[in-house]
């Protein structure tokens, strides 16, 4: 995860928690006022009613009373108002005209008693009556002077407690008129707790049922007591409404989430805009470490203000410096090794490998020309008659004739007295003037130095059908020849001399390529260092036969498929079949694949390999592409490119028979390569000749920085594996 995420969660992370803390003390807060702020009106509002009823309590059934009860809770700020009877009493006049055995209410009453299951009666006594009297007179001036009669007189009913709520009371006793009439009767009076109740429905319009769910609001029903003289007559209960609490509630938590999500949208924006700021020093650092991975080194310039990030800049800074110092050492070591390995001491000519990595060149780029061998005669008998300086003297004289033979010549030392010339653009008779005036320059050092024969010269024409040992073998007939014509003679092959045909080379390559008619086999097994059985690769080789059953030598091959555009659809065949192996045998080693550089500069063909990778992906790393060097040098953008492409398939990329003459060792750096196959000659031998074994170690040393892996080819000898190995290359036999 990058750093500026993990900062983006951490600050998240530290915003909610801070977030959620206040939120839920806001929330807890708010609740706890508006549960206060409720109960308190509440019980400000039982009191105010209380008070505004205490004058007509005396007649509990006062319509005014219930009306006021209604006018409040119309309000709809309650969600219940309710008015219950703290005293029950009842008048001789209810007892009187609850009895259905008195006809008028001109009775007295004598005794009231009750069965004890309703609980009992007692009459309230005359203080209080006199109390209600005075109450009436200060409620009403037009009853001053008023007493009631007898017929007015009160009780105070005591309910058991399973008539605590009221309910119908029957009532017995005694009733008389005048001196001889007396009835005991009884009355039945309902009586009712209640006086009078109202009730608003509780509605919380938007809140929604979860956030009722999720904060309980408690509200406690709140009382006042209403007073009649010096007892209490009646209560009065008042009920908070919640759903005005959980308005407010809810208003202020939904205005506070969306105030925290402003909030943090705003936050995380200046967040975003000071860690991008903050962090493009580091986005610097890590271009510069892509770099040097690469190759490429820079520095940061200028420095970042942070102290750490400027500390870890300039380490930075310094540690590229240091690599391409080490670099540039061993480019340069590489460099005058590489012309120690290819270039002859005494003559300045280059060596066989070069004049093998020269042919194959020119089998590329489809060149023309003409090969010569040259020898020099009875160079042992000079050596035995002259001294060393002579006999060097006489071998450099020699090798500066074929040095100034031509623009388009180029002389090679092969071994001893054996020289080879290769003339390119060259035809037959340009071939035939070349070597006669090098038989012109042998007999005026031969006249210089007074001997008969200085070498003779033979010639045959560069064939692209042929091999490097077919051409040198036809050069050595040619020489052959002119060794019996006279001294210093030369003998030159026309094209007539070729050995097949070029159409019917045409037809039989074609038709190998179009019918598939060609085997799979494998070289160059290259096994881990560390676990000598443990095979790494294995390089896929194409094994190809004419109609009588002989084998085609593969550069002659692919030279004519080049030649007549059929390459691409033999690289196609090839990628196929080894891709239908790996599958069928569950092949755990990589594959090399030849590829010639036509095919990867045609675009159908990078829109194919990219499909088969793509439809064959669990083998993709399987694959290792393998380019050679002198085609590499011939387009190196176009392989910088392919690299790219095969390691976004997630497959790999091999330069075999790798020469620094093809690519220089600062040009390696460039490439994104995961393996470099070295030429043979550099390590045949090798722990014979120190020059080589200090060029092996150079280039391994500037791959490990380049992380890039070097193998060696065709290693026979223990001792150049032992030597190899403690070089830490791969190996292939």
């Amino acid at each position: 995860m990058s750093l500026s995420k993990q900062l983006y969660l951490i600050i998240a992370f530290i915003f909610f928690i801070i977030f959620s803390g206040n939120f839920l003390i806001s929330v807890k807060n708010m609740k706890e006022y508006l549960e206060l702020e409720a109960t308190t009106k509440a019980q400000d509002t039982a009191t105010s009613i209380g008070m505004s009823l205490r004058p007509l309590i005396k007649d509990k059934h006062d319509s005014e009373i219930e009306s006021i009860i209604k006018a409040i809770s119309n309000s709809g700020f309650y969600k219940e108002i309710r008015l219950e009877d703290a005293d029950f009493t009842i008048s001789s006049n209810d007892l009187m005209k609850a009895s259905t055995d008195l006809d008028d209410l001109n009775w007295n009453i004598k005794k009231v008693s009750l069965d004890p299951k309703f609980g009992r009666v007692e009459k309230i006594e005359s203080d209080e009556v006199l109390n209600e009297q005075l109450l009436k007179l200060e409620n009403d001036k037009e009853d001053i002077g008023l007493v009631e009669s007898d017929n007015s007189q009160r009780f105070r009913y005591i309910p058991s407690e399973t008539y605590k709520k009221g309910g119908v009371i029957t009532f017995d006793f005694t009733a008389t008129k005048g001196e001889n009439k007396r009835i005991d009767t009884f009355a039945n009076i309902s009586l009712d707790k209640i006086l009078i109740k109202e009730n608003r429905e509780v509605k919380f319009d938007y809140v929604p049922e979860w956030f009722i769910k999720l904060i309980p609001i408690t509200l406690e029903e709140k009382f006042s007591e209403i007073s009649n003289g010096w007892n209490t007559s009646a209560i009065i209960y008042v009920s908070p409404n919640p759903g005005e609490a959980y308005a407010k509630l809810f208003e202020q938590a939904r205005n506070s989430i969306i105030y925290a999500v402003i909030a943090f949208i705003l936050s995380m924006l200046l967040l975003l805009v000071f860690v991008q700021f903050l962090l493009r020093p580091l986005k610097t650092i890590e271009k510069l470490a892509k770099n040097i991975a690469k190759g490429q080194f820079g520095v940061i310039d200028p420095l970042p203000w942070t102290i750490e990030i400027k500390n870890v800049s300039i380490a930075m800074n310094d540690m590229s410096r240091k690599i391409e110092a080490m670099i540039n050492k061993l480019t340069n070591n590489l460099a005058n090794l590489s012309k120690k390995l290819s270039e002859d001491d005494l003559t300045g000519l280059s060596l066989k490998q070069t004049l093998e990595t020269d042919i194959k060149q020119m089998f590329i780029k489809k060149e023309n020309g003409y090969v010569f061998d040259i020898k020099i005669d009875n160079l042992f008998g000079y050596v035995k008659t002259h001294t060393n300086d002579e006999v060097d003297e006489y071998i450099r004289s020699f090798a500066s004739i074929l040095k100034k033979s031509g623009k388009e010549s180029k002389a090679y030392r092969i071994f001893g007295s054996e020289f080879l010339l290769i003339a390119k653009n060259c035809d037959y008779e340009k071939a035939k003037k070349l070597a006669s005036k090098l038989k012109m320059d042998f007999d005026l050092l031969g006249e210089s130095l007074n001997l008969k024969e200085v070498a003779h010269i033979g010639g045959t024409p560069f064939n692209e059908l042929g091999t490097i040992n077919e051409m040198r073998h036809s050069a050595n007939e040619a020489y052959e020849k002119a060794k019996l014509i006279g001294p210093n003679e030369f003998f030159v092959n026309d094209k007539s001399s070729l050995s097949r045909d070029m159409n019917t080379w045409r037809d039989l390559i074609i038709d190998i390529i179009e019918h598939k008619q060609f085997d799979i086999d494998f070289i160059n097994d290259t096994y881990s260092l560390e676990d000598s059985e443990k095979l790494i690769m294995q390089e896929a080789f194409t094994n190809v036969k004419d109609k009588e059953g002989n084998p085609i030598a593969i550069g002659s091959f692919v030279s004519i498929a080049e030649k007549y555009e059929k390459i691409v659809d033999f690289d196609k065949a090839v990628i196929a079949k080894i891709i239908h192996f790996i599958q069928i045998n569950n092949v755990s080693h990589d594959i090399c694949i030849n590829l010639s550089l036509d095919s990867i500069n045609d675009s159908d063909f990078i829109k194919w390999l990219e499909v088969e990778i793509q439809k064959n992906a669990t083998i993709a790393s399987k694959l290792i592409f393998s380019l050679s060097a002198y085609s590499v040098a011939k387009d190196t953008e176009k392989v910088k490119e392919f690299c790219n492409f095969i390691h976004s398939c997630n497959s790999k990329v091999i330069i075999k028979r790798f020469e620094s003459k093809f690519i220089s060792t600062e040009d390696l750096k460039e490439f994104n390569l995961d393996y470099i196959r070295l030429a043979r000659d550099y390590t045949d031998e090798i722990h014979k000749e120190k020059s080589k074994i200090d060029f092996v170690e150079s280039i391994n040393e500037l791959a490990n920085l380049l992380n890039i892996k070097v193998c060696a080819e065709g290693v026979k000898s223990d001792k150049d594996y032992e030597t190899i190995k403690e070089l830490k290359l791969f190996a292939s036999s």
